[in-house]
């Protein structure tokens, strides 16, 4: 195992976490894109902006709680991804909505890791 496959929190779909993770409980996370003009032009750039944008919020959002629920991962197993817009102001985002598996490790997993990567080291 790499030092990167370690520091991994969040898996998306089929990426699958680590088997000897333990399941501590499904959860749903909702975020939200930054907000663009809703504008007819460019509506693809426009959507892909959006997406990337609501996605590493996510992103956060899921690391923020994993460490407020006490676990080592999450397993994102769904997600449902609306347009939304404001008439007033003229503006369009995404808002999502994301289940996943919060997992936590087995008790001294974390050591046996980290002496099995200072044994591969040497």
């Amino acid at each position: 195992m790499t030092a990167a496959a370690i520091e991994k929190e969040i898996y998306w779909h089929r990426d699958l976490p680590p088997a000897t993770a333990e399941i501590m409980g499904e959860h749903t996370l909702e975020a939200v894109s930054v907000r663009v003009p809703g504008t007819i032009a460019h509506r693809d750039e426009l959507w892909a902006r959006c997406h990337k944008d609501l996605l590493a919020r996510a992103d956060a959002r899921l690391k923020q709680e994993i460490d407020r629920l006490g676990g080592h991962y999450a397993h994102v197993l769904d997600e449902a991804i609306e347009p939304r817009h404001d008439d007033v102001s003229g503006e369009a985002w995404l808002h999502g909505r994301f289940t996943y598996v919060l997992l936590g490790q087995k008790t001294g997993q974390v050591r046996e890791e980290g002496a099995s990567l200072a044994a591969r080291a040497r």
